[in-house]
Formats: C-alpha cells, sequence, structure tokens
C-alpha cells in the first residue's frame, strides 16, 4: 500500500515481518525504550491490549508482530502524531488488528469502558513538571515531560480499564522507582515482575522495566539486568534478537 508522507516525514523500517513506521524527527521519534517496553511485554493468545500515550503508534504495531494478541489499541492525544500512527498502521495492512484513537489518557476509563483490556503498556513522559522547557506545546516536550498527565493519571486509568488480574507494562527511569511502586500498589496494580535495564555492564541502570498485575498479591521477581551495549555502537546480543535483527 502507498500511503503519502507530508512534510517533514519519513518512513522507518522496524526490522520485525517488513514493518515500516512514520516518523517526524523535528516532533518526536520513538527511542529504544518503547523497543525494549514490547519486548518485555507479553500478550498472550486472544487477549486485548492497550498502549497509553502512545505516540506513532510504535508499540502496537510492535505488539501486534511479535505476540498473538487479538487486537491492539493506541491512545494519543496529539493529534497529529494519532495521525501518523494511522497511517502507519494502513501502510503496514494492520487495521484489522490495530486502532488508534485519538483522546486524553485521563479520560481513558470514559472512552473504552472499565474492565476492557486484558493488558495495558504505556512509555510515560519520564520528567516531572516543567523545568528546562522552552516551548510546553511541542510535540518532543510533551512526550518527555509531565505537562498533559501525571504517572498517577496513568496509574489510575489503566488500573480501571485492565481486567481483574490484568497486566500493566511500563518503562520508566530508576530515580523515580519509589514513587512508581507505591503509586501502582496505592491503585491496586501489584508490581510483579522488574528489569533493570543499564547502557554499559559498568554504568548506572538509566530504565527500568515493570510489570504489574491488577489486584495481584504481593510478590516481585526481579530478573537479570538487561545490558544494551558491549562497546559503542554494538550492541548485546540481546539486544539485536529484541530489535529483531
Amino acid at each position: 500500500m502507498t500511503i503519502k508522507l507530508k512534510d517533514g516525514e519519513r518512513l522507518d523500517d522496524l526490522q520485525r515481518n517488513g514493518y515500516q513506521i512514520i516518523q517526524n524527527p523535528s516532533k518526536f521519534c520513538f527511542g529504544m525504550d518503547a523497543v525494549l517496553l514490547s519486548g518485555f511485554a507479553k500478550v498472550k493468545p486472544g487477549e486485548r491490549a492497550l498502549d497509553l500515550g502512545t505516540g506513532t503508534g510504535i508499540i502496537p504495531i510492535l505488539l501486534r508482530g511479535k505476540t498473538s494478541g487479538r487486537d491492539f489499541t493506541g491512545l494519543e492525544i496529539q493529534e497529529e502524531s494519532a495521525d501518523m500512527a494511522r497511517r502507519s498502521v494502513e501502510l503496514n495492512a494492520l487495521s484489522d488488528s490495530v486502532s488508534i484513537v485519538q483522546g486524553d489518557i485521563k479520560e481513558a476509563a470514559s472512552i473504552f469502558g472499565a474492565a476492557s483490556f486484558d493488558v495495558v503498556t504505556c512509555n510515560p513522559p519520564y520528567m516531572t513538571g516543567s523545568h528546562g522547557i522552552v516551548n510546553p506545546e511541542l510535540p518532543k516536550a510533551i512526550a518527555r515531560h509531565e505537562i498533559l498527565c501525571s504517572f498517577e493519571d496513568v496509574a489510575r486509568e489503566a488500573a480501571k480499564v485492565l481486567r481483574p488480574g490484568g497486566r500493566f507494562y511500563l518503562v520508566h527511569r530508576p530515580f523515580r522507582l519509589a514513587e512508581i511502586i507505591t503509586t501502582l500498589v496505592k491503585y491496586k496494580l501489584e508490581p510483579k515482575r522488574m528489569q533493570l535495564v543499564y547502557p554499559y555492564v559498568d554504568k548506572e541502570p538509566n530504565m527500568v522495566l515493570l510489570e504489574a498485575c491488577r489486584g495481584g498479591r504481593s510478590r516481585m521477581t526481579v530478573e537479570k539486568p538487561l545490558v544494551v551495549y558491549r562497546e559503542p555502537g554494538v550492541y548485546m546480543d540481546e539486544i539485536y534478537d529484541i530489535y529483531g535483527y
């Protein structure tokens, strides 16, 4: 299928099932965190998955390629990103199983209804407040800073739209880990799996992957660390596997 690209847009190869994605580098491009989250999340056969703040749709598209889920939905507040995501879905002929909805994370439960998904994923804004932001209306600022929603908003809505026993997967920054876990537990999203991501084996972790279960019992497994680079520009084998090279 041929999809017309708009000014500033480009097509990127996702190295998975021949999928491609439309992005605009001047707005925002997905990063390694989204790819790692798609490798960490588990969507079982027949399950329904929702990605909160989907951006250009990277996580639903990758999960559609990696898992046997029934259908995948991306919720995105920014019109331009949602439009790119929809066109990427069409480009990859995935309209029968992937849908993009423009809307606010803070209203996810009213948009989709309570207990309507088996899995929720989210790669939320990492930075609190607006410190250092030149223009809070820029797409990059909205994606990186908690301007339009807080982590509490994300956790609250994830808990509402998940069925009992449903799973919430997220990627975040380790410096906010105590707050993240406290907030998850507040909304009865019990942390079950955690994996720290290190850029190099001798550096501090710069990402954390978490799985929480709605209404789960208190017991968490900490998985072995995920190290990204063997040396500058050379991924560890596990990272190549996640990317699909």
